[in-house]
């Protein structure tokens, strides 16, 4: 058969990613911070677009309503006042010119021991003030923008590295000590390397490590969460060699080994349990309590309130969706004077097509976000009036399908995204959990949310001589209708931190017989 070249036409239909599609996608999962930051961008590239937010409208409405008074009520002067102020145009230069060549206190008024406050120059120079009340921005002066800034734990450290080494060899090797301290104040690495690296005496080293762990406050330069912990006791007076033994048997201490710890410290439960208390009253990470980043504040996409009529209204923050307005005066006045075709014109045309996009992109983020946002109050109506134990097992299908979106869209709307209810402010993908399966035939299944905290209520309640096991707690949930595993059960305990059946029990007896005696 011979081999021969040819051309077909062939029509197909296919659906293509344009880089617009693609970034209405991206501001869908934006969190409110990520989209200020966007929208931002936007406007400084963009001659086209304005951002506009509530302070400003209202700012602008308190202005035109100012104009709009001064118009209707013509000022009125007294004619019989000499003031430069009165009179006419011409009257006032001619006024103002005698004044200043006849008044010598106009031309130094502090010299003259007292200010004209009350000149009209003054009081609209004061109003014009962005943080006076009479201001047209109508903002005041943040605080917070005057305040100090608090001292970072490099600032703190060095400050103490001042006063307390005066040899230039000594403070040298404490900055490089300090350099290689973390977030929580441990020393990263070990000393071999710097030594090595500084060519120093170990001897010398190690004098001014123990010079630096003695610094404020105290457990800094610490090399392990042992040592951190003996460093404060120490300084309490505390490290006697029972609680040594102790902080040197943090892992017992983890799983609580009671027995092992009594045998190794020499001491009984009561005491071992006192000194349990002291350990705890320590601060294991000292370095955090300074200042290592600005923290964000979570500021809620959507609030929940209850309604007059037994429901429930569900409203979008206007201060999370930011108005983004396209400026069309200011694109026809300068597209007239342009040379049609030019440069500048397809610059234009393309900033006021990416303006539109972005409006109409932000207009339909928030239209999906009150959809999905309602149906997810509209399916968990009953958590928000009775709390967690009435929580329904959710999926991103169940909402997708009953909005008619798809479950990707759900997803992407659903993430980073905040809402304030009666109940406390959660992330929209709380709300989604797993399903349990109920223990009675036809019954509602449970959420896995709701199950965890019965879980830890049942474990809360506990008494010491009847502490529950995973089997326990296994019966006791398919009492309540919950059909679930022993090993559920004790992932989901692991999962909260609760402790096993029998490190519970030691415990526990160990503090009603401390509370006896």
């Amino acid at each position: 058969m011979a081999l021969s070249a040819g051309l077909q036409l062939r029509q197909s239909q296919s659906l293509v990613m344009t880089p617009q599609l693609m970034q209405s996608i991206r501001l869908l999962q934006f969190s409110h911070i990520e989209l200020t930051r966007f929208i931002e961008q936007e406007v400084e590239r963009n001659p086209l677009l304005e951002l506009v937010n509530a302070e400003s409208e209202q700012a602008d409405a308190g202005s035109e309503a100012s104009v709009e008074t001064q118009a209707a009520q013509p000022a009125v002067s007294d004619p019989g006042e000499d003031s430069v102020w009165s009179g006419s145009a011409d009257n006032q230069a001619e006024r103002m010119t005698s004044e200043i060549d006849s008044r010598y206190e106009n031309v130094f008024p502090d010299d003259h021991g007292t200010e004209r406050v009350d000149q009209p120059e003054f009081i609209d120079n004061w109003k014009s003030m962005p943080g006076s009340e009479g201001g047209h921005s109508g903002e005041g002066y943040d605080l917070d923008d005057f305040a100090a800034r608090a001292p970072t734990l490099r600032d703190h450290v060095a400050e103490q590295i001042a006063f307390a080494f005066s040899e230039p060899a000594e403070r040298l090797i404490a900055t490089e000590l300090a350099d290689q301290l973390d977030a929580a104040g441990y020393i990263v690495g070990p000393l071999a390397e710097t030594i090595e690296r500084l060519g120093a005496d170990p001897d010398q080293v190690d004098a001014v490590l123990h010079r630096l762990q003695e610094f404020e406050p105290a457990g800094l330069f610490a090399r392990s969460l042992s040592e951190c912990l003996a460093l404060q006791l120490a300084r309490k007076d505390r490290l006697d060699p029972a609680m040594a033994a102790l902080v040197d048997n943090l892992e017992l201490l983890a799983r609580r080994d009671f027995g092992a710890l009594t045998r190794l410290c020499g001491v009984d439960e009561e005491d071992l349990l006192d000194m349990m208390g002291e350990i705890r009253a320590l601060d294991p990470k000292p370095g955090t309590r300074f200042e290592t980043g600005s923290s964000e504040m979570i500021v809620p996409d959507v609030s929940v309130r209850p309604s007059s009529d037994g429901g429930w209204n569900v409203e979008l923050n206007p201060e999370t969706l930011p108005r983004v307005l396209v400026n069309q005066t200011y694109f026809t006045t300068v597209t007239g004077k342009m040379p049609k075709n030019g440069a500048g014109q397809e610059f234009l045309s393309e900033c006021l097509q990416t303006a539109n996009w972005l409006a109409r992109s932000l207009d339909q983020r928030a239209r999906t976000i009150m959809k999905v946002s309602s149906e997810i109050v509209r399916q968990q109506d009953a958590f928000l009036l009775h709390g967690v134990d009435h929580l329904r097992p959710l999926n991103l299908k169940a909402v997708a399908e009953a909005i008619g979106m798809h479950e990707s869209t759900v997803s992407r709307v659903t993430s980073n995204k905040y809402m304030i209810t009666p109940r406390g402010v959660f992330e929209l993908k709380y709300f989604f959990t797993v399903s349990i399966a109920s223990a009675q035939a036809g019954g509602d299944a449970h959420s896995a949310e709701s199950v965890r905290h019965r879980i830890r209520v049942l474990v809360d309640q506990e008494a010491p001589e009847a502490v529950l096991s995973d089997d326990d707690l296994v019966d006791l949930l398919k009492k309540s209708g919950v059909e679930i595993a022993r090993r559920t059960v004790a992932k989901y305990r692991e999962a909260m931190a609760i402790p096993s059946s029998v490190q519970r029990r030691r415990e526990k007896r160990a503090r009603a017989r401390a509370a006896a005696v």
